[in-house]
């Protein structure tokens, strides 16, 4: 089901294309993140008076916010060229050698999902990151032997949407941590008519606000409808995305001007129907719906918490006052008989 939804903010295939063509390139073009913006740019400028490798950088917050862009323009910033990889790609210690022992002076490497390192492959990036040295072990037993060797300088940009699961010695190797938060309205409506200009898409602002508040605050999803509305608006109507057509679309694919979709919503029935309004358990909660535990949590909740639909409690999730409001019922009374989990 994660695959296929529509607002996910993770990468689908068809977005890999589409990013690649409307990302910026320049701080200067990077809409949203107004403080990580200006801090960057003067940990850069004060690189680049010293005449040094910028600061390893650590770039947190949830998918699909704009932390690959950002690495890719720190890199265009700095005029160095980017070597990309993740870190369920980085298998053995080997890998993460050869990569390292590639780079040219002054080059970033990329690393994205940075939590998921291999504990054994993070250990070579502790010598790599502070003195740009690593260590490899030849051979085995009692004639193993250690070869240090010298690495040029490089700037680290790790990328991670869980933070905690960082080790302490890892994270405190980054000399810069910048935090990346949901977009507001405004900012991910100017994204949305820039990726318009971008792509040739007739949209007017009213019909680019519409859109923006239901994108979740994310740019990965705010330009996936915007490419969806616009195939309503070819077949359906003359071309061009207005507030009501981008209105019209938008609810067609039953994503409501909070930017929940069908799923959302049967979390959230689940809680005020079967479990009246809770608390309820988390693998409870997951079977009632029939998804996986670790998506309800890493997926679909940290955007119902954010706009304050359900509490977390010691006992289980619990549905707000504005999830009753938002569904339309009533806070106390007979539930049964209204809603997705009806018979009727």
């Amino acid at each position: 089901m994660l695959e296929e939804r529509l607002i996910s903010s993770h990468l689908l295939d068809e977005d890999d294309n589409n990013e690649n063509s409307i990302r910026p390139g320049r701080l200067s073009e990077y809409i949203g993140q107004e403080k990580v913006k200006e801090n960057v740019e003067v940990f850069i400028t004060a690189a680049r008076e010293r005449k040094e490798s910028l600061d390893h950088v650590l770039l947190s917050g949830p998918p699909g916010l704009g932390k690959t862009t950002l690495a890719s323009i720190i890199a265009n910033e700095i005029g160095k060229p980017i070597r990309k990889t993740s870190g369920p790609a980085i298998e053995r210690p080997g890998d993460l050698a050869a990569i390292l022992t590639n780079l040219e002076p002054g080059e970033v490497l990329f690393i994205d999902e940075i939590h998921r390192l291999n504990r054994n492959v993070e250990e070579i990036m502790y010598p790599a990151m502070e003195d740009f040295v690593i260590d490899i072990i030849i051979g085995k037993g009692p004639a193993a032997r250690t070869l240090r060797l010298d690495l040029p300088p490089f700037t680290l940009i790790g990328a991670t949407t869980r933070p905690g699961l960082l080790s302490s010695p890892l994270r405190d190797r980054f000399g810069i941590n910048c935090r990346l938060d949901f977009y507001t309205p405004l900012e991910l409506g100017e994204i949305i008519l820039r990726a318009a200009r971008i792509l040739e898409i007739s949209l007017d602002k009213e019909g680019a606000a519409e859109i923006a508040g239901r994108s979740r605050g994310t740019p990965r999803v705010a330009n996936r409808l915007l490419r969806r509305v616009r195939d309503y608006a070819l077949v359906k109507g003359n071309g061009n995305i207005d507030f009501s057509l981008a209105k019209w679309a938008l609810e067609m694919l039953e994503i409501d001007e909070c930017g929940l979709d069908v799923m959302d919503r049967m979390i959230l029935e689940a809680i005020i129907i079967k479990f009246s309004g809770g608390p309820v358990g988390l693998d409870t909660l997951a079977a009632s719906v029939s998804e996986e535990s670790d998506t309800i949590s890493d997926v679909y909740e940290p955007y119902l918490l954010k706009l304050g639909f359900i509490q977390k409690t010691p006992r289980g999730r619990m549905a707000t006052e504005h999830a009753y409001h938002h569904l339309g019922y009533p806070l106390k009374g007979n539930l049964q008989g209204k809603g997705l989990f009806s018979d009727e």
